[in-house]
């Protein structure tokens, strides 16, 4: 496993982190407690070294699996969360993925990072993310003086944000990295949906300079294009009821099986798809570490290892980048983005 050190901190992270988004919320199937950490056990065996959970995740699910898998290795592991969601007034309310409400109050966010805190039993949390802000959250000068404050304090290590929950969320991106310079920004970006990952970290540095250089680091989430990068979908694959990859029309499937196909020069007796695609996000130095869904211990051994797997040349990147400007040869499907994606004015910094 190779890792990266996020600038201005002594934080490194393993190029391939364990999101527990998968094991503890059931949006990709049940998982009993002792499988979840039997898979976490075997990540860190692997190298991975990177946990990142929310509170949110399970109404505190997440971090207490954490605490529970690794009582004696905390300082083996790098410890991500994120806070924002007011899942203890409306922790009943979820169905699926729809959101609950937020609270990014200074008063919530000191609570919930305490209380967070608790459930990891640690003292202290290594990367805090802003979950799922909005330009509001942006613009929140005392928001982000807590931040520094929570740093000062040794409760956190770092801080950042995390965009979403859907795809999109261009400017609350952009404007984060250029206003607050966070350590850290988590997004969705792979090689199959890489717009506005892409133009978030583009336009993000827009204004760096050398007396204030960039040093936002990303964690890339969905890095397989919710599996089907993996290559392991046929046109005959069925998703539970329960799996949030049912709700998706029959298109995405048979489209996304097109543009796969036209990728498969990546694959190598070296190299898996599902490897090829994190090593597409590796290529560039401004990401951290990528996150993908890990679901079952094949798998999460085929990932691990895709931190020493064959780097793509430029030849390869190159081709990708030709087949994404063409949709990789598939009729282009209307974006189902939210969040900014336009912008009238330029926002001063």
């Amino acid at each position: 496993m190779k890792f990266r050190t996020l600038p201005e901190t002594d934080i490194r992270v393993s190029e391939i982190g364990f999101g527990l988004w998968t094991i503890s919320t059931g949006w990709w199937g049940n998982f009993t407690e002792g499988e979840a950490i039997a898979l976490m056990h075997k990540a860190l065996d692997l190298g991975i070294t990177l946990y990142d959970a929310a509170d949110t995740y399970g109404n505190g699910y997440s971090e207490e699996l954490i605490a529970r898998a690794f009582p004696k290795q905390r300082d083996q592991i790098v410890i991500a969360t994120k806070v924002g969601y007011n899942f203890y007034d409306h922790g009943t309310e979820r169905r699926g993925q729809r959101e609950i409400p937020q609270d990014f109050s200074v008063p919530f966010i000191r609570t919930a990072v305490e209380k967070a805190l608790a459930r990891l039993n640690t003292d202290r949390i290594d990367i805090l993310q802003l979950h799922n802000i909005r330009q509001d959250q942006v613009e929140d000068n005392a928001l982000w003086e807590l931040m520094e404050k929570l740093v000062q304090e040794g409760k956190i290590r770092s801080y950042g944000a995390a965009l979403g929950p859907a795809i999109g969320w261009l400017y609350e991106g952009v404007d984060c990295v250029q206003q607050r310079r966070p350590h850290i920004l988590q997004h969705i970006y792979n090689a199959l949906e890489p717009h506005p990952g892409r133009q978030i970290m583009d336009e993000g540095e827009a204004l760096a300079t050398a007396e204030k250089p960039a040093r936002t680091r990303y964690l890339i989430r969905v890095p397989h294009s919710s599996g089907m990068l993996e290559g392991k979908y046929t046109k005959d694959t069925v998703f539970p009821p329960t799996d949030h990859r049912s709700h998706r029309p029959k298109s995405w499937l048979i489209n996304g099986l097109k543009k796969i196909e036209t990728l498969q020069f990546l694959v190598g007796p070296d190299r898996t798809l599902g490897q090829a695609a994190l090593q597409w996000l590796l290529a560039d130095e401004r990401i951290a570490s990528c996150l993908p869904n890990i679901y079952e211990e094949a798998q999460l051994k085929e990932f691990a290892a895709a931190s020493e797997s064959p780097a793509l040349t430029p030849d390869e990147l190159a081709r990708v980048a030709e087949l994404a400007a063409t949709n990789f040869g598939v009729e282009p499907e209307t974006p189902n983005f939210k969040g900014a994606m336009v912008r009238e004015t330029a926002v001063p910094v």
